[in-house]
């Protein structure tokens, strides 16, 4: 067997080899290490192996502190088990759960299709409101969900300003010559057709493009560089939107859980305050995304602000009429929708005011420290199971011809089972799980002890070392996993620099949603890969300076003096 059948055959069992060889690599912790702090470590390391290659599901290995911690005697089960579903976990849930409700009665679309009306169909513009459309959802749906549900709209928009995308890669390898001339013709989609007359189809069909190859070459390739800014655009714009909401990604989650468990008398973090500290950096950092992407994908230029009238007109004017015909097609807001929308903003006004930290809170009425955001958002979601979706009728009860159906609520629990990812609830329980054995084991404190060194690092650079480690390690790995890797490393640092925990945790949390230079990086970013449309390098030539651009306002804000720690 040559070495190259062996390493095909080793690359296909690579996970089965990694369950195997990493407990046995891990086993000289156990032994040349503290009792306690040596079998957490083994723990940490073992999941974190797991989590970084995805040997077993990312769910899977979050459950492993369940066997491990109490049969290697570091946390008996009572205090592990309750970290799967603390408060935190409940306010994610539901956020989940409000997001089924607004895609069940397709209130997201609604929204997407009436921002594309207002913006234009102009493609810096046109970028721009998926941008901002994909941004404001993903702060209460998941990126993932957000990206699956927008790359549709946008094909459909492309396909009616540019026609097909194969018929473009073919336009981009014309070559002047007599025998090319007559092979560049004008594609007329399926998806336009329905904005055309018969007679109009019928002429587009038949009447060649009067411009040289050379021309239509470049005009493709402009067109097909849009093409790419749209689909970048979309699942970037997801990731910097989650994280102006404490639900909309994991990680803010993580860090909210672990401040909990390390400091449980801070209570500076809650949806209202974060929103106000993350919201006007998300406004900063999608202007940011937003005018590079447009830059180098070809959006920016004198069509922006001046109406011209050629065949990019023709083709916006198409573009313009898909989304007012499907904007039409959703028709006026019913019952549901409407009622949808009031109970979503009903949720957000609530989690805002709660507690907001520099004005008095709605809070103050009930007893101090029962009510949190988690009792706020499930109260609103319980709501949602039993309100009907059709307007009641007093008439009902007298007309005895009229049908006797059972009521359908806004949101059933089958619905629920279907569209959320409890994978992920696990996943954070097994993060706050991990947290837990750190701190009780005292493996928390025994690495303090060994960074002792770094107290020597101004705080300022240590934001800036510890925020560019984080950023380029979650490039390769989940960001959930990651941030709940470091942590409670980060905050033992803090602790021994003696600055405020959250001025290293707050950059290292936000930079590790900001990592999406390739598609492994996120999930929304797998999904616009999977397009087939993408190549890596796209990826990475966009994300680079975006990445970097956006993790240096944060660590700006944060570059203050800093105060003391909270411990």
């Amino acid at each position: 067997m040559d070495l190259v059948k062996f390493s095909k055959k080793l690359w296909s069992v690579r996970k089965q080899l990694i369950l195997l060889l990493t407990p046995l690599l891990l086993l000289p912790l156990l032994f040349i290490l503290p009792a306690k702090e040596g079998k957490c470590l083994y723990v940490v390391l073992l999941m974190a192996m797991f989590w970084c290659t995805e040997a077993l599901p990312l769910a899977v290995t979050a459950m492993l502190p369940i066997c491990l911690f109490p049969t290697m005697g570091i946390l008996p089960s009572k205090k592990v088990c309750p970290q799967y579903f603390l408060e935190t976990n409940f306010l994610f849930l539901s956020g989940l759960v409000m997001a089924s409700a607004i895609e069940e009665w397709g209130l997201h679309r609604r929204i997407a299709l009436k921002v594309l009306k207002i913006v234009g169909v102009k493609p810096a513009w046109l970028i721009l409101g998926m941008m901002l459309t994909s941004s404001f959802l993903s702060m209460w749906l998941s990126n993932t969900a957000t990206t699956a549900m927008m790359l549709p709209i946008a094909n459909a928009i492309l396909e009616s300003l540019f026609g097909d995308l194969e018929t473009l890669k073919e336009n981009c390898k014309v070559k002047d010559g007599p025998e090319s001339q007559s092979q560049v013709k004008l594609h007329v989609l399926p998806s336009e057709k329905h904005t055309l007359t018969g007679d109009d189809r019928a002429d587009e069909m038949e009447r060649g493009d009067q411009r040289s190859p050379e021309e239509v070459r470049k005009e493709s390739e402009y067109q097909l560089k849009v093409w790419k800014g749209f689909l970048i655009c979309i699942p970037y714009a997801a990731s910097i939107g989650g994280t102006a909401t404490l639900t909309g990604t994991a990680p803010n989650l993580i860090l909210v859980g672990q401040m909990k468990s390390y400091f449980p008398d801070c209570d500076l973090i809650n949806f209202g305050s974060w929103f106000i500290f993350a919201f006007p950096l998300m406004i900063i950092f999608l202007f940011v995304a937003w005018i590079w992407i447009s830059f180098l994908y070809g959006g920016l230029n004198t069509r922006v602000c001046i109406n011209k009238h050629d065949d990019r007109a023709a083709a916006e004017a198409k573009a313009r009429a898909v989304i007012e015909e499907d904007y039409k097609k959703l028709g006026p807001i019913n019952f549901a929708e409407g009622s949808i929308s009031f109970f979503f903003i009903l949720f957000a006004i609530l989690l805002f005011t709660r507690d907001p930290k520099f004005v008095t809170g709605w809070s103050i009425f009930f007893n101090k420290g029962y009510v949190s955001d988690a009792v706020t958002g499930v109260i609103i979601i319980s709501i949602l199971f039993f309100f009907p979706s059709q307007r009641p009728s007093l008439s009902w009860w007298f007309d005895r011809r009229a049908s006797n159906t059972p009521y359908v609520p806004l949101l059933s629990w089958k619905r629920v089972q279907e569209c959320v990812p409890w994978n992920i609830i696990l996943l954070l329980g097994g993060g706050f799980a991990m947290a837990k054995g750190c701190e009780e084991s005292g493996l928390a404190a025994w690495i303090g002890g060994h960074l002792q060194p770094l107290a020597q690092v101004p705080p300022a650079v240590a934001v800036i070392l510890i925020t560019a480690f984080i950023a380029c390690f979650t490039e390769f790995a989940s960001n959930t996993a990651t941030i709940i890797i470091f942590l409670p490393v980060i905050a033992e640092l803090a602790i021994r620099v003696k600055v405020n925990p959250l001025y290293f945790m707050i950059p290292a949390t936000i930079g590790c949603s900001y990592a999406f230079m390739l598609p492994v990086s996120t999930p929304p970013n797998s999904i616009a890969f999977a397009s087939g449309h993408l190549m890596v390098k796209d990826m990475v030539s966009s994300t680079a300076k975006v990445s970097f651009r956006q993790i240096i306002p944060v660590i700006k804000e944060l570059c203050s003096e800093p105060s003391p720690s909270p411990a």
